[in-house]
């Protein structure tokens, strides 16, 4: 078993909160973490898309208060809404009676509806997590690009050959298609959305035009904002915002996309190994994904994703913010002999970051110029980690 890195955090949360809404794709882990952040403690576990644990739970209050001393894990919370009210009463007879905290883990993969839901029924009373699928923290830096051509969720990443772990990706994304989309209402095409889904593949990292991409889909700009935001919203698809600077220059305003793992990306282009990778013009796109995405996962709590981008050519990658005002620029660079462009150099006078980087697929750590450090990703990925 590959241990989880928010596994200490996911507890710590649970000492201090009542409920905790552990929030990641299907099929990321959430239902083993969980699990194992129960052992040793008094629990129960329902998993929502089971009849009979939803038999179970029909009276809530009831089942709430005969487990009132346990930990009560509900698997894809998303799918029984109804549940929240039932949840704030539990918890605010809890906290009178003296059990305040750790008494409720909500695993879900529909982020925006169930942040929507809890926000508003259980303001005070609830924190959040997200898990993501393996980073490079976890399987280490000699699995830089196996993850990178599998990607991280755990049965694509730990499938015995390239081939099986295509083929369980490829099902993955059959599976959310035909029936997991569905199930949460939206009543869109899988052929459509499987077309959007892949145009954002071969797009990759690229500023969002919405209406080039209703116009191959033969759908509205709105439409295809709204099936987008389903994406984003079930954690499949980022879209990185602009970091908007006070510099007097004309900047870009619209965001970048990337489709959040590379192993489903590289099954979205029909790509199923390392040779068929580096003959394919996403190649560079595919590894600034990784990275990027890498990169995000790990960086502490509160700290903002963004790119810069003007019209005259600055452009970095991406860039962290810090909350008290620290930035790191990063460029993401598949080559050996990383040099910074002109464009680098102008992002930096105009944002002057606390730090920059470009990040290569070597192991070599050295300055490139004043300012500058070339850095692989595991290393970079050790700076952002706690000491």
């Amino acid at each position: 078993m590959i241990q989880r890195r928010i596994q200490g955090s996911l507890t710590a949360r649970l000492a201090e909160s009542p409920a905790v809404v552990l929030l990641g794709p299907r099929q990321v882990g959430k239902t083993t973490l969980a699990l194992e952040v129960a052992e040793g403690v008094p629990s129960v576990y329902l998993d929502l898309e089971s009849p009979a644990d939803r038999g179970r739970i029909s009276e809530p209050e009831l089942y709430f208060a005969d487990h009132a001393d346990e930990l009560v894990i509900l698997d894809e919370i998303h799918r029984a809404p109804g549940l929240f009210e039932a949840l704030r009463g539990a918890i605010d007879r809890g906290r009178r009676e003296g059990r305040g905290t750790g008494r409720f883990l909500l695993l879900g993969s529909a982020a925006i509806d169930l942040l929507a839901q809890t926000g508003e029924t259980l303001a005070g009373r609830i924190a959040y997590a997200e898990l993501d699928p393996f980073d490079i923290s976890e399987v280490g830096g000699d699995a830089l690009d196996p993850l990178w051509l599998r990607g991280g969720f755990p049965d694509s990443y730990l499938a015995r050959s390239d081939a099986a772990s295509l083929r369980w990706r490829e099902d993955f994304i059959r599976t959310y298609l035909e029936r997991e989309i569905p199930a949460l209402g939206p009543r869109i095409p899988a052929e459509t959305l499987r077309r959007l889904w892949t145009m954002l593949a071969h797009n990759q990292g690229q500023l969002l035009n919405a209406a080039a991409i209703a116009r191959g889909l033969g759908v509205s700009s709105p439409t295809v904002n709204s099936y987008l935001d389903l994406l984003v919203d079930l954690l499949l698809v980022r879209r990185l915002q602009p970091r908007l600077a006070n510099v007097g220059k004309r900047q870009v305003r619209s965001p970048k996309t990337y489709v959040r793992d590379s192993g489903l990306l590289h099954a979205l282009l029909g790509l199923g190994d390392k040779e068929a990778l580096l003959g394919h013009p996403v190649l560079g796109a595919s590894w600034e994904g990784y990275v990027a995405e890498n990169l995000i996962a790990l960086a502490p709590e509160r700290v903002e994703p963004s790119f810069y981008r003007t019209s005259g050519g600055a452009e970095i990658d991406l860039i962290l913010s810090w909350p008290d005002g620290r930035e790191w620029a990063i460029e993401i660079k598949r080559t050996l002999s990383p040099q910074p462009t002109r464009g680098m150099r102008s992002a930096i006078e105009d944002l002057g970051p606390e730090r920059s980087f470009i990040v290569y697929p070597g192991e070599e750590r050295y300055r490139v110029a004043a300012g500058i450090e070339v850095i692989g990703l595991p290393a970079l990925a050790a700076e952002l980690l706690p000491a």
